[in-house]
């Protein structure tokens, strides 16, 4: 199974406040590994292109737009006291969904059967009209729209597995039934939104599906959650292309999450993203980097990834979280509440 793997140096250039998580060191490691190991030889390597700006403004406000622009060329500074504008920042930013557009671009046009877009500034706390939470611009949200307005597409599936809700896509497709949004996350963290009953509203409603997860879930509850919900759910959608928000923060050593899971839980993940995609998408998948801050555990992870994705084995070793898991009950109860709530609007 090909892989593309969709990256540059460029996104170096977006540089954060000293001790900021959201540091370029994140993609210096990844690419080193990825050289040491002959992974950026075994695939190919595609560099990004900067958004096109009507795309763009199908996700975010014109004048967000041209904010993230005026701040970045006259210097920096903060949107919000967690979000860093540089003053190469709004190019960053626009390779940053470029990159997510490129990646959906192999797919589509065969030239690939899945792709990785490895990119910073995250995109999925970006709002239509505001920055938050490390991000700037929505990459995945802007993968989505080039999807649809390019190829025609009815049916997205996004499924977001970052430890904190992705408010900004809910938002932006709450009231759109064109693309499914997923979202895992750990319960009662940043953002504070996704509770179970954020389902959308109008044409949308039933299209976004909210799975909180207690502190402590690692790889059995994960497994759990997507035999039960994601894999059936992706059987009732049938989609036509696999979006992943491809946040790595779950992962036990991860200093923003309390989540534990393995490298290992990973590639699980992204071996039943991908058993959608076969069954119903021609095995498209496209996975775009949204968090991930303990730099050993987020390259170890994307690895898995790109091993459960292409096939192939990278050299992903096995590892224990080294805590117990929160206990099984738990996260039994949490899907009978999901899926209950899913019998509203899905035949699962």
């Amino acid at each position: 199974m090909s892989l593309a793997l969709v990256t540059c140096e460029e996104y170096d250039q977006h540089v954060t406040p000293p001790g900021h998580p959201e540091r370029p060191q994140r993609l210096q490691t990844i690419r080193q590994v990825l050289r040491e190991r002959g992974v950026s030889t075994r695939f190919p390597v595609v560099a990004p292109q900067p958004v096109d700006a009507d795309l763009l403004e199908q996700v975010h406000r014109p004048g967000y737009i041209r904010l993230v622009e005026q701040v970045a060329r006259a210097g920096g500074g903060m949107l919000d006291p967690d979000t860093a504008v540089s003053p190469r920042s709004y190019d960053v930013a626009l390779l940053a969904a470029g990159g997510a557009v490129e990646a959906v671009r192999q797919v589509m046009e065969g030239r690939a059967r899945c792709a990785i877009a490895l990119v910073r500034p995250p995109g999925h706390h970006a709002l239509p009209d505001r920055a938050m939470g490390f991000c700037l611009f929505n990459n995945a949200a802007v993968a989505a729209a080039f999807a649809r307005a390019q190829y025609g597409l009815e049916r997205i599936f996004l499924i977001d597995w970052d430890v904190h809700h992705g408010n900004g896509t809910q938002e932006i497709f709450y009231t759109d039934r064109s693309v499914l949004y997923l979202s895992t996350h750990q319960e009662n963290w940043y953002p504070g939104t996704g509770h179970v009953e954020e389902v959308g509203s109008g044409d949308g409603e039933g299209f976004t599906v909210n799975i909180p997860l207690p502190e402590g879930t690692g790889d059995e509850g994960y497994r759990h959650v997507f035999e039960e919900v994601v894999l059936p759910l992706g059987d009732a959608f049938k989609p036509q292309l696999v979006l992943v928000s491809a946040g790595y923060d779950p992962h036990y050593r991860d200093p923003l999450g309390r989540m534990l899971v393995t490298a290992w839980g990973f590639r699980s993940f992204a071996a039943w993203v991908r058993e959608v995609a076969d069954r119903w998408a021609g095995g498209r998948v496209v996975a775009v980097l949204e968090g991930g801050y303990d730099l050993d555990g987020l390259v170890s992870s994307a690895l898995a990834t790109m091993e459960a994705l292409s096939g192939e084995s990278l050299g992903v070793e096995e590892e224990r979280a080294g805590a117990r898991e929160v206990p099984y009950w738990h996260i039994r109860e949490r899907v009978r509440q999901v899926r209950k709530v899913l019998l509203a609007h899905w035949n699962l």
